[in-house]
């Protein structure tokens, strides 16, 4: 079952109804009983995920106000609370509470939902779907004008091959793009620390190391990662390696041939820090403000170039966020840029990590 159940240590502890917590195992959102004093009897395992608890205690002044006031007026109560997901970054959980007094020993019930997350996760979707409707036409837009380019070219060989190979360059940009648009859906839409797992921050940087190897070698730009980080954090593993190879593919491709892009980890206050540095063209500084914005280049001849869809940095930033972190960038044109992933390290013991 999902739930975890906690009795009082003080004198005389009070067994639960056992058809209470199996109804509150069935609900599909989190919950939580309070004895006076705001202490748990019973939580269920998404409670602490969300931050709402630590150290067994409540985390939000807003839930305890609640709390208290159902203590008082012995009525339920209805609200939003925010929930930052980590010591840094803007991530928060939105969640919606109804705290209810319960008969017997002044118990208090707290239901949580995320309503309130959904709602936004609608709003997301609905601005996204606008903006790829425009971004899908020119591809799409090119390859029916070279596929007429080729009909009207059918007795002239060398115009077939010329036509026939950018067609192929216009149909996996589309490919890219759309794989690009699922994947950023997917982030959007998931929450990794709802079925968070302990992920090794090594393992993470190797894998996404070895996804840029061949686009790494046709440039001859050598990648480095020579420091052995013992860190682990909180999460989903694929969307922390697809965050990490989107910052080291960007290194590669907006770099010049026979250069070096460096990865590299610190670690201090409870968090990790994992930098990608290059030799590339770097960012002005009035675009490293919009870099993260959905579909936003600072070069759009090179993104055409390279294949680049304007997610990459995008996604980077909501894996970030959903895991309670962060990104920052430093680039001054023509020296280079670091792109750093900071996220918060997982101290509690494990059963397994990725």
């Amino acid at each position: 079952m999902k739930f975890l159940r906690r009795d009082l240590e003080a004198p005389g502890p009070r067994a639960l109804p056992e058809m209470l917590l199996e109804t509150l195992d069935l609900l599909d959102g989190d919950s939580m009983i309070l004895a006076p004093g705001e202490i748990p009897l019973f939580i269920t395992a998404g409670v602490e995920t969300l931050g709402i608890l630590k150290d067994g205690r409540i985390q939000s002044s807003e839930l305890l106000a609640t709390v208290r006031v159902v203590r008082r007026t012995h009525s339920q109560q209805v609200g939003t609370i925010e929930i930052p997901r980590g010591p840094i970054g803007e991530g928060k959980h939105e969640l919606t509470v109804k705290v209810l007094p319960l008969t017997r020993d002044d118990l208090v019930l707290v239901l949580i939902s995320d309503e309130s997350e959904a709602q936004r996760v609608h709003d997301v979707r609905r601005d996204f779907v606008a903006n790829i409707s425009h971004e899908l036409k020119t591809p799409i837009g090119a390859l029916s004008l070279l596929s007429e380019a080729v009909l009207g070219s059918k007795d002239d060989p060398a115009s077939v091959v010329k036509f026939a190979t950018r067609m192929q360059s216009e149909a996996k940009r589309l490919t890219d793009l759309v794989q690009e648009i699922i994947n950023l859906s997917r982030v959007q839409d998931s929450d990794p620390l709802q079925l968070a797992q302990g992920v090794s921050i090594a393992y993470v940087i190797r894998e996404a190391i070895d996804q840029c190897q061949i686009s790494a070698e046709s440039r001859n730009i050598t990648v480095s990662y020579l420091e052995k980080s013992d860190a682990v954090v909180l999460g989903d593993r694929d969307q922390l390696i697809m965050a990490l190879h989107n910052l080291i593919e960007n290194a590669i491709n907006y770099s010049p041939e026979n250069t070096k892009v460096s990865v590299t980890t610190a670690s201090e206050s409870g968090i990790i820090d994992i930098s990608v540095t290059d030799q590339g063209i770097g960012i002005s500084e009035s675009e490293q403000d919009r870099i993260f914005e959905r579909f936003y280049r600072v070069d759009p001849a090179r993104s055409r170039q390279t294949g680049g869809t304007g997610l990459g940095l995008s996604i980077v930033k909501h894996v970030a966020a959903k895991h309670g972190g962060e990104v920052k960038v430093w680039s001054v044109e023509n020296v280079g840029s670091t792109f750093s992933i900071r996220l918060p390290i997982y101290e509690s013991p494990m059963e397994s990590v990725q």
